[in-house]
């Protein structure tokens, strides 16, 4: 097929030209004199999209999943109760890690289409009075379900509370993309993966920790070699690494740290917004709903619901094998319900005005009721009326 596969899925996401050129390069000694000048600075400008001052930045070449075990085994100790909201896939995969890990996991079921149920969460805190619960494991942006839960919210609940649990942020979908504040929101650990916001390729956990956080590691007696945050630590403080690192993925990480802060955080967040909003007004001039109820919709990832005598796989499928456009499918419990369009990275409002035509028409193909053009016109029309 002629042209290019178009990349709607919520990660991997699109890797600019800059990113992929600054990472082909010859490979080099990571014992060199020169590599803290390649490493230090990294660690220092992640602090700036974490947001962060009093907190430390870490990088590990493995994956987002991979920074969740980061968090808690050097954190937390073998028997610790965690408490986890399942509202989708990746709360679900996290609360099944945890198990795995040797964790007393506490699951509140959650309906699928909303996020971290505050009240509940203050209540529960409230009434956990010898303060067991150790941590709260709270997924920032459900990509499955394409829903954003309120992370200040949860601090605040917390500190309502009074309660010490420290408070980990799987942000994997959301840092580098959506409005993040380690510091301000009283964040303890905040997990992200390369393949997100910050545009690489799939292949490093990100992470960034409180002194809180850190202290916790001198309590905790879980077995760790590979992600010992100690040996990290005791290594970047020269500019150096534990262990071989991804040199390629760094220096694309670079440069991706170079293109989100000359963008501007906070022009980063709008951005986000602003193609999300577009893709929602879309998605209701087709007369569809989005999995995400009133006041849960994510800016990176939108989950379309389509109608009961419809399979959403089908349209996968038709936009993947005729137009050689690539949605995210409904994972597990939304499996066939709902189709996902992917509006993270690099990403301007000509990429989603290809990415809805090209649903438009699958949906066509596939016998849905809705008028050919429709979304695109929405979408035009609130970009246009937006556009600075």
């Amino acid at each position: 097929m002629a042209g290019r596969n178009h990349l709607f899925v919520p990660g991997p996401t699109n890797t600019p030209h800059e990113i992929l050129s600054a990472m082909h390069v010859p490979m080099e000694d990571h014992r060199s004199p020169i590599f803290p000048k390649l490493l230090s600075p990294i660690l220092e400008d992640l602090k700036k999209v974490f947001r962060t001052e009093a907190g430390q930045c870490f990088v590990f070449p493995a994956t987002g999943t991979a920074g969740w075990e980061v968090a808690m085994t050097n954190c937390l100790n073998q028997g610790d109760k965690v408490l986890i909201y399942r509202f989708g896939q990746f709360g679900h995969l996290w609360a099944e890690a945890s198990r795995k890990l040797g964790f007393d996991v506490e699951i509140h079921q959650v309906e699928w289409g909303k996020g971290m149920p505050l009240d509940h969460l203050e209540a529960r805190l409230k009434e956990d009075k010898n303060h067991e619960i150790k941590a709260i494991l709270a997924t920032h942006n459900e990509t499955s379900t394409g829903v954003t839960s309120d992370i200040p919210g949860v601090r605040k609940a917390l500190d309502a509370a009074s309660h010490p649990a420290l408070l980990f942020v799987d942000g994997v979908s959301s840092i580098g993309s959506i409005d993040f504040r380690q510091d301000e929101w009283g964040v303890d650990a905040s997990i992200a993966g390369s393949q997100k916001g910050f545009m690489l390729p799939a292949g490093l956990a990100i992470l960034g920790f409180s002194q809180k956080a850190l202290a916790a590691i001198d309590n905790s007696n879980f077995p760790r070699s590979f992600f010992s945050l100690k040996d990290m630590a005791a290594s970047n403080k020269d500019g150096y690494t534990p262990y071989t690192p991804s040199t390629p993925m760094l220096y694309g990480l670079r440069k991706a740290l170079e293109l989100l802060l000359e963008e501007g955080m906070e022009n980063v967040y709008a951005r986000h917004h602003r193609l999300g909003e577009g893709v929602r007004r879309a998605v209701a001039a087709w007369g569809l709903q989005t999995c995400a109820q009133a006041g849960w919709d994510s800016d990176t990832v939108t989950a379309i619901v389509v109608p009961a005598d419809k399979d959403a796989r089908h349209v996968i499928s038709t936009a993947y094998s005729k137009y050689n456009i690539s949605l995210g499918a409904g994972l597990s419990e939304v499996a066939g319900k709902v189709f996902r369009i992917g509006h993270v990275g690099d990403m301007n409002d000509v990429s989603l005005l290809g990415a809805i035509a090209g649903v438009e028409m699958a949906m066509l193909d596939n016998g849905f009721d809705i008028k050919p053009g429709s979304g695109v016109a929405a979408a035009i029309e609130y970009y246009r009326s937006t556009a600075k």
